[in-house]
């Protein structure tokens, strides 16, 4: 006789996933789908490459259930501007249909009751540009780290993230790497930022000035938070969004404040004071080749933030 109380497990476990399964734990199986299905191998390697940057964005352990459509939202805008390699049409609209065949798969094999993926839509046209602050935006989000820095509780925290990211235009993954050591020539006139630059699998450093004033700032916020290993940030990249977003919220700053905006709106600024476009590259750690697309977008973005800054 069978008992009927072992039958939701072998129900959970059908093809070894269930929603709380890893996703970097589905990839193998979802392949051997795809190949079952008869795809070509370019196609599964593809297919693999996609999701290993969804891996990347996400999180290997992420749970299959706790993926959401915003998240997918998040992911392709991060291809777009955050990730620092330029995405083609052609490619982003291949990763659009690796996560629609993705998430169909696992809806139809009832390992997801639902599909996240079923919104979003596959643009044919070229990438929006990434929003940029205005000068006034900047001026209000300064005005109010400021206050918060000088306030009945000091908080430097706010003040020396979004100085930092609008000084030099680094990306999360930098600023999270950033230990003291890195912080140069603190006490001299022309302190400089070391930036350890990760390209093809190869650190390039390169150093980047900072004000003086954002290294006094530094000194208080090392007072106030004792941050430990000698990291600078030692919270998680997503608390450093957190503290991001919590101050445009409190300055009444309507755009989205992110590392990508600001690495965006500091770029803008290095341009429209005249920097030469080849240190302009090389201060953001971009290729020649990725540079050709980023540089062109970086124009027209500038004419926005001016057009902007007048209304």
């Amino acid at each position: 006789m069978t008992d009927s109380s072992q039958l939701p497990l072998f129900e959970e476990l059908q093809d070894g996933l269930t929603e709380r399964t890893r996703l970097i734990d589905s990839i193998k199986p979802f392949l051997e789908y795809l190949r079952g299905e008869g795809k070509t191998q370019n196609t599964l390697t593809s297919f693999r490459s996609d999701m290993n940057l969804v891996c990347q964005f996400l999180g290997d352990d992420r749970p299959l259930g706790k993926i959401m459509t915003s998240q997918l939202e998040e992911f392709l805008h991060w291809l777009e501007f955050g990730r620092g390699i330029p995405c083609s049409r052609k490619s982003y609209a291949r990763r659009v249909t690796t996560l629609k065949v993705f998430f169909k798969w696992l809806k139809e094999t009832k390992i997801r009751k639902d599909d996240p993926a079923v919104k979003i839509v596959q643009r044919s046209g070229p990438a929006p540009l990434q929003p940029v602050l205005s000068d006034p935006e900047i001026s209000i989000l300064l005005d109010e780290a400021n206050r918060m820095r000088t306030g009945e509780k000091p908080d430097s925290r706010p003040y020396i993230l979004l100085r930092l990211l609008l000084e030099t235009g680094i990306k999360k993954s930098e600023a999270s790497r950033l230990v003291m050591a890195d912080v140069e020539d603190r006490d001299s006139d022309s302190p400089m930022l070391l930036v350890k630059h990760k390209r093809q699998n190869v650190y390039k450093d390169r150093r980047l000035p900072i004000p003086l004033e954002w290294v006094g700032a530094l000194k208080e916020y090392l007072e106030q938070y004792e941050p430990k290993d000698d990291q600078i940030f030692d919270c998680t990249p997503r608390n450093l969004e957190y503290v991001l977003t919590d101050l445009a919220k409190a300055a009444g700053v309507e755009t989205r404040v992110s590392f990508e905006t600001l690495r965006w709106t500091s770029a803008v600024l290095d341009y429209r004071q005249g920097m030469d476009m080849d240190d302009l590259r090389e201060k953001m750690g971009l290729s020649e080749i990725s540079w050709r697309e980023t540089s062109q977008k970086i124009i027209k973005l500038a004419d926005i933030q001016v057009q902007s800054s007048k209304t």
